[in-house]
């Protein structure tokens, strides 16, 4: 356990984080599992509407620093190749 006070709060902090990253991160995996899922069915009105709210959740997990701006740029090109290939 940290002795000093500003340590103390720090590990509260990074507790916090912690708890906020993951549930960001966890929202992003949900959304791209349901799309994938939509994308193997062959259900492309369905897969592109999904599309559409994964790239945003990418989009605002980049913004607070959760992922690397290239990280979600390389992953939501793949998908959309796919999503390309349904036509």
């Amino acid at each position: 356990m940290p002795n000093i006070e500003s340590a103390r709060k720090r590990a509260r902090q990074a507790i916090k984080r912690n708890q906020r990253n993951r549930a960001v991160r966890s929202t992003v995996l949900s959304d791209r599992k349901s799309l994938l899922d939509a994308i193997e069915a062959g259900n492309k009105k369905e897969a592109q509407s999904l599309f559409a709210a994964y790239s945003s959740e990418m989009d605002k997990a980049v913004k607070k620093g959760i992922l690397k701006a290239n990280n979600a740029s390389r992953k939501k090109s793949r998908i959309q190749v796919r999503l390309n290939a349904l036509a």
